[in-house]
């Protein structure tokens, strides 16, 4: 027996939203997302993309913004720190608009400040400084030891089986492989003061472009480091509003973003409504890459403070 044409097509239609766009094809639209539009010498324009959530993702924000400094720069000197805020809450459906002020181009160093606006109001701001390659003294606390490797550990679309959150029926431009249950999971575990970890990369190759690759990972730094305050806490995502106040990453080594990186988060205090957690970047073969700092809002109701 045929199946009615208007089932079929519905049948069609859940099966894509079952099935995400992933791999090349996703990582090509992140790039495209970060490949922003020059508007003057200093100005800049960005977009989101067409399933964004209400408000405009703070790593795209972020990296864009880190996008608009690095195109102002020349191309011997790399970012070594950022530091940001996160003003207002950004509209995904208007363009946004990144004004860079050239602060200083030194010898050695070189520091931007990017303003993000969307209708006359600045959403996001952020400062960066590049610095000249130079030798000097080398040290770097050592990986976390124990953690199982990417290959033995679910992809995303298997973490995501029987859930909903923010991360379901998006693309998936970057592998995500979690170490322990996700924080927004339905089964994750017990409150702990142990770090969450999670094994990342892009989900494809990326062209030879150190400054896209640290411009991705700043994008990727934002989707698992705030939820790390929740740990300590039996508390689901669900139940806490979140959002993030401010940002800080400093890149210590070369790295490319389509390499298995581990990402380590905790926090260290949350008070006042406020979380902080802080975040190590790692290669697989041990190397600390990156650090992020981040503070954020974490609004929990009455009902479940008491």
């Amino acid at each position: 027996m045929t199946a009615p044409r208007k089932a079929v097509q519905d049948d069609a239609a859940g099966q894509a939203a079952a099935a995400p766009v992933a791999g090349q094809e996703a990582l090509d639209g992140l790039v495209a997302l970060l490949d922003l539009e020059r508007l003057e010498t200093n100005l800049f324009r960005g977009f989101s993309p067409p399933h964004s959530p209400t408000r405009v993702f703070g790593g795209q924000v972020a990296g864009q913004a880190l996008v608009a400094a690095g195109r102002t720069v020349e191309l011997d000197r790399a970012v070594h720190s950022l530091h940001s805020y996160f003003v207002r809450p950004g509209d995904p459906r208007v363009p946004i608009v990144f004004d860079v002020e050239r602060i200083r181009d030194g010898r050695s160093f070189t520091t931007r400040r990017v303003r993000a606006v969307q209708r006359g109001e600045v959403i996001f701001t952020l400062a960066a400084s590049f610095q000249l390659p130079q030798p000097g003294v080398e040290h770097a606390k050592p990986a976390p030891t124990g953690v199982p490797v990417p290959e033995e550990l679910p992809d995303l679309g298997e973490r995501l089986r029987g859930e909903r959150t923010f991360l379901t029926g998006v693309p998936r431009p970057l592998d995500l492989r979690f170490v322990e249950a996700p924080l927004w999971s339905s089964r994750r575990g017990p409150a702990t003061d142990e770090p969450q970890r999670v094994w990342m990369r892009a989900d494809g190759t990326l062209p030879d472009d150190p400054m896209l690759h640290v411009c991705l990972l700043t994008y990727a730094s934002d989707l698992t480091l705030l939820a790390s305050v929740l740990a300590p806490h039996p508390l689901h995502m669900g139940e806490v509003g979140l959002a993030s106040l401010d940002h800080a990453m400093w890149f210590h080594r070369p790295f490319r973003a389509d390499e298995w990186l581990l990402y380590e988060c905790r926090s260290p205090s949350a008070s006042g409504a406020r979380g902080l957690a802080t975040g190590r970047f790692f290669t697989r073969d041990g190397r600390m890459i990156a650090t992020a700092v981040q503070e954020g809002l974490v609004r929990v109701s009455d009902e479940r403070l008491s």
